[in-house]
């Protein structure tokens, strides 16, 4: 008999670069933050790390222990996330991964090779940056600070707009990126 499918609460949360989806836990851990044009996206992610009925989904509003910091960090407080409990599935490297994602502090990046050494396995860098692409958590789970061994700025699930646009939040030099403080991104989704 397969296990009950767990429960995540489905928020909302307007940004300055467009809507989040929030998914958050019984626990009040975070357990997807997505961006809203991706709804498809994260449904797929939440089917293959939970299973085709692994994962019920309810509309609600996030706690405010997960729903505050986010606000905050978009107001210029931005050591907010850091916070934020999460929770994630994923294969124990992918996990590894993520969690020295979080150790990458606001207005800094790392490259992926600069990644794959500070978890011991500087030869693994195209398995970090698979391991980085598949990252559930978004903004929280700084995947965004991760840039190209020439400081380029490489993909990004969300979009190079919003990586662009979120290290330029957090005061990282980045060519062409205008200051983002008090405007919303354009990003020229169809609505």
């Amino acid at each position: 008999m397969p296990p009950p499918p767990e429960t995540f609460t489905l928020d909302r949360i307007p940004s300055p670069v467009g809507e989040l989806l929030v998914a958050s836990d019984a626990e009040a851990r975070l357990r997807i933050l997505d961006f809203g044009d991706y709804d498809e996206r994260m449904r797929q992610l939440l089917r293959r790390r939970y299973g085709p009925d692994g994962v019920e989904m309810t509309q609600g509003r996030a706690p405010a222990s997960i729903r505050e910091p986010i606000e905050a960090y978009f107001a210029g407080e931005l050591e907010a996330l850091d916070a934020i409990p999460v929770k994630t599935a994923g294969t124990p490297f992918q996990l590894e991964v993520w969690a020295a994602l979080r150790t990458i502090p606001a207005g800094s990046t790392q490259s992926y090779g600069g990644l794959a050494a500070q978890i011991g396995r500087p030869n693994a860098m195209r398995a970090v940056g698979l391991a980085n692409g598949s990252n559930p958590i978004a903004i929280v789970v700084p995947c965004h600070r991760v840039i190209g061994a020439d400081a380029t700025l490489t993909g990004y699930g969300g979009g190079i707009d919003r990586k662009r646009w979120l290290l330029a939040h957090e005061g990282v030099k980045v060519a062409d990126t205008p200051a983002p403080r008090g405007r919303q991104l354009e990003l020229g989704l169809a609505s």
